[in-house]
C-alpha cells in the first residue's frame, strides 16, 4: 500500500482542565522537515514533539500547531505583581507632582512591559502523557488521509506500469522484420561500395552476426520485464515508506527503454520506446508524492 506525502490531520481532548487542539499538515519532502507552534507551558517538551513525528510520519514537510486553552484562554496569563508596584509607585508620584487624574493608573500599568506575561509554568509530566496520546492521535488521522490519497494514486501508477508493459509486448512482433531490415540495408551498402560478385558471403555474414549483436537487446527487454514485475511487488510489501525505493525502480526501468531506443534502428520500435517514456514519466511525477 501506498501513503501520499500530503496530508492532514486534527485531534482534541480534554486534559487536567486545559482543551489541547493539536492539527498537522504535511507537504512533499524529500526529508523530515517540521515547523512547530507550540504554546510556552509545551516548549520544554519541543524536542519529544519532534522525535515523535519524526517517528510517525518519517518524510515530509511538516507544519504542527498545537494551542492548550485553560478557562476560556489560550495563554494563561500571569501578573508580576512585584514589578507592577514598583511602576505603581512611580507613576502615582508622577501623577501627584502634576496634578493629573490617577483613575487610569490600573489600566495604564497592566499594559507596561512584562507586568501581564504569559504563563510559563512547566506542564506537569502526567499531563503531558495525556497531550502527547493527543498529538499521536492527530498524526493518526493524517496518516489515514495519506492512505486514502496514497490509493487514489497507486491506480494510475500502476496503470502506467502496465501501459509500458503492453507496449512491451508490442515490440515482440516487430523483431524479425528489425532484422531483416538491418540485414537489407547492410546488403544494400556492400552494394553500393563493390560489385556483388566480389562480395564475400562468409566476410557478410561475419559482419552481419557482429552487427547484430550489437544491436540485440533481448537482456534489456528480459531485464525490463523483471523491473516491473519488481516494481508491482514491492508496491504491495508491507512498507509505510517506500516511495523511495519505487523512485529507484523507476530509474532502473527508465536505463532499460533508453537502451532499447538507442540499439532500436526502427522506426516503430521508437515510437513505442517514445511512448513508454511518456508513461515512465507520468509514473515519475506521481512517485514524487509518495511517502
Amino acid at each position: 500500500m501506498l501513503y501520499s506525502m500530503t496530508g492532514f490531520g486534527r485531534a482534541e481532548a480534554l486534559v487536567n482542565g486545559r482543551q489541547v487542539v493539536v492539527e498537522v499538515k504535511a507537504l512533499n519532502g524529500k526529508q523530515f522537515d517540521i515547523n512547530t507552534k507550540l504554546p510556552p507551558i509545551l516548549r520544554s517538551y519541543e524536542l519529544d514533539i519532534r522525535n515523535l513525528m519524526n517517528n510517525l510520519l518519517q518524510r515530509g514537510t511538516i507544519d504542527l500547531t498545537v494551542s492548550v486553552r485553560q478557562e476560556g484562554a489560550s495563554k494563561p496569563m500571569v501578573v508580576n505583581t512585584d514589578l507592577a508596584l514598583f511602576y505603581y509607585q512611580g507613576m502615582k508620584q508622577i501623577a501627584e507632582q502634576t496634578g493629573l487624574p490617577q483613575e487610569n493608573i490600573i489600566s495604564t500599568l497592566m499594559r507596561m512591559p512584562e507586568v501581564v506575561a504569559p504563563d510559563t509554568d512547566v506542564l506537569p509530566e502526567k499531563d503531558w502523557e495525556e497531550v502527547k496520546k493527543v498529538i499521536e492521535q492527530a498524526a493518526k488521522d493524517l496518516m489515514q488521509h495519506r492512505l486514502h490519497e496514497g490509493s487514489a494514486m497507486l491506480k494510475d501508477i500502476m496503470l502506467r506500469i502496465n501501459n509500458i508493459e503492453q507496449l512491451h509486448e508490442k515490440i515482440l512482433p516487430l523483431e524479425p522484420e528489425r532484422v531483416e531490415r538491418v540485414r537489407a540495408r547492410l546488403t544494400q551498402w556492400l552494394q553500393d561500395m563493390a560489385n556483388k560478385d566480389k562480395i564475400d558471403p562468409n566476410r557478410f555474414e561475419q559482419e552481419m552476426i557482429y552487427y547484430l549483436e550489437r544491436m540485440d537487446f533481448s537482456e534489456e527487454k528480459i531485464r525490463l520485464r523483471q523491473h516491473c514485475d519488481y516494481f508491482s511487488a514491492t508496491v504491495n510489501e508491507n512498507d509505510n515508506a517506500i516511495g523511495r525505493k519505487l523512485n529507484f525502480i523507476l530509474q532502473e526501468i527508465g536505463r532499460e527503454i533508453n537502451t532499447l531506443g538507442s540499439k532500436a534502428n526502427h522506426a516503430e520500435i521508437q515510437q513505442i520506446v517514445i511512448n513508454m517514456k511518456d508513461e515512465l514519466e507520468k509514473a515519475k511525477e506521481q512517485i514524487l508524492n509518495i511517502l
